[in-house]
């Protein structure tokens, strides 16, 4: 009874091993502070102060900024569940990320962070405040070096709830209960805006009020736009408000007989022996739906395999002058965006929508994107080639979750960090990247 709470214990298979318990000096996600110099570097600070407004009383315990660095960086290592903050309010990483004031305090715990983020961040000041920072940190990193042209993905995704989220509403396609959001990316895998919608609209309700925005954006800065997306965008007035503002499109339809009946020639199984490689065709022509006030360029590919009866067919509606295999083939890079909005899914859970109040599951979206976008950026922007590809889920679990500890001396902190996959050369690596990052002008 009388053992003091920080004596080791000591174990009979090894005599020379002994284990204790100091949490607060231990940390396994020390790679954060290397996204925490490239959030510096970028001005998310100041971006909070022009963004957010703070409506707390002026002795407020805890900086503005450090929540919202808290509420980033739980998500961008994995910790999606506000009771996480219980944890982590004590770990090395997550006290020094934020302010001197919390280097020895702490940081939030569960119920101050929840109510930052249900109630101060769902005021309708800050939630409009919330989707503005956002955009303006991208377009800090795209003044460091952006083309001349951008390329817009836009797309849309199921997230399955299984509580009594408000405007949560059962989808036939998906087969689940879900929200619905509309998300839009630039070229570089940037989430540039993302609006939560209920679980039964239309694929691309609300398009306009992400798509239109960005398109004007984007060609004040005298860069020329171009837009792709699936067939749930296929509508006649996204048409024509792209061509309206000279934007470049790429857009799959659905086949219908009218369609089939202009390639009928490439649809039939070719004569003699059967290849034992796809055989692939284009053409392109011009076509016009009865919902259309113009006719437009049609590309379609048609892919036979070797013992399929049927081939796979697929259009595109397009106002790109290319030949048809380089318009497919631009057209085709929109996987990627599938694979952004997965890598949202599963490195910072955007899914996790629990809240009751669909304002609230709206910021906590909001806040995910925001995390989604820190760590893209930390991959274009940091990372050397030879592991630039990595996804966010790679990075999480090779990088972010680098074990480290914190010992306190007369005039500095050392964080002492493990060396595995990120290694001392890796670090200095990456280090000088970001501070070699010219400062964005504000």
């Amino acid at each position: 009874m009388g053992e003091s709470q920080n004596q080791p214990f000591q174990l009979s298979f090894n005599r020379f091993l002994r284990v204790a318990f100091q949490g607060s000096r231990v940390t396994s996600d020390g790679a954060l502070i290397l996204v925490r110099e490239l959030d510096e570097r970028l001005g998310l600070g100041e971006l909070v102060e022009q963004h957010l407004t703070d409506s707390r009383s002026n002795n407020a315990r805890l900086a503005f900024a450090d929540l919202l660095r808290q509420s980033l960086y739980s998500r961008l290592a994995g910790y999606e569940d506000l009771n996480d903050a219980e944890q982590l309010s004590h770990d090395p990483t997550f006290r020094l990320i934020g302010s001197e004031k919390i280097w020895d305090r702490g940081a939030a715990l569960t119920s101050r962070l929840q109510t930052f983020e249900t109630e101060i961040l769902a005021e309708e000041r800050n939630f409009g405040g919330l989707a503005r920072l956002n955009r303006e940190l991208i377009g800090r990193a795209e003044t460091l070096g952006s083309p001349y042209r951008t390329v817009l993905d836009m797309d849309s995704t199921e997230i399955p709830v299984y509580g009594e989220q408000g405007q949560s509403v059962y989808n036939g396609h998906f087969e689940a209960t879900c929200f619905n959001p509309l998300l839009l990316f630039n070229r570089e895998g940037d989430c540039l805006g993302a609006k939560l919608r209920p679980g039964n609209v239309h694929g691309a309700e609300g398009w306009e009020e992400l798509l239109l925005p960005e398109i004007e954006l984007q060609q004040r800065m005298g860069k020329e736009v171009a837009f792709r997306a699936d067939a749930a965008f296929a509508k006649p007035e996204i048409y024509e408000a792209l061509e309206e503002r000279g934007v470049k499109y790429a857009i799959r339809i659905p086949a219908n007989e009218n369609l089939r009946r202009d390639v009928e020639e490439l649809l039939k199984q070719p004569a003699g022996r059967p290849s034992l490689k796809p055989l692939v065709e284009y053409k392109s022509f011009l076509y016009q739906a009865a919902s259309w006030k113009t006719t437009r360029r049609v590309v379609v590919k048609v892919e036979h395999h070797p013992g399929e009866l049927f081939p796979r067919v697929g259009f595109i509606v397009a106002n790109l002058t290319q030949p048809s295999r380089a318009v497919v083939r631009f057209y085709n890079k929109r996987g990627t965006a599938e694979q952004w909005v997965k890598e949202g899914k599963q490195a910072v859970k955007m899914t996790r929508l629990s809240c009751r109040k669909f304002r609230s599951n709206e910021v906590r979206l909001g806040l995910s994107i925001i995390a989604y976008n820190l760590g893209n950026l930390w991959r274009g922007m940091a990372l050397p080639q030879r592991i630039g590809n990595w996804s966010l889920t790679s990075l999480q679990q090779r990088l972010v979750k680098t074990g480290g500890r914190l010992i306190k001396h007369a005039r500095y902190y050392w964080l002492l960090l493990a060396e595995s996959h990120l290694t001392r050369r890796l670090f200095a690596s990456m280090l000088g990247r970001i501070d070699g990052l010219p400062l964005p002008s504000v």
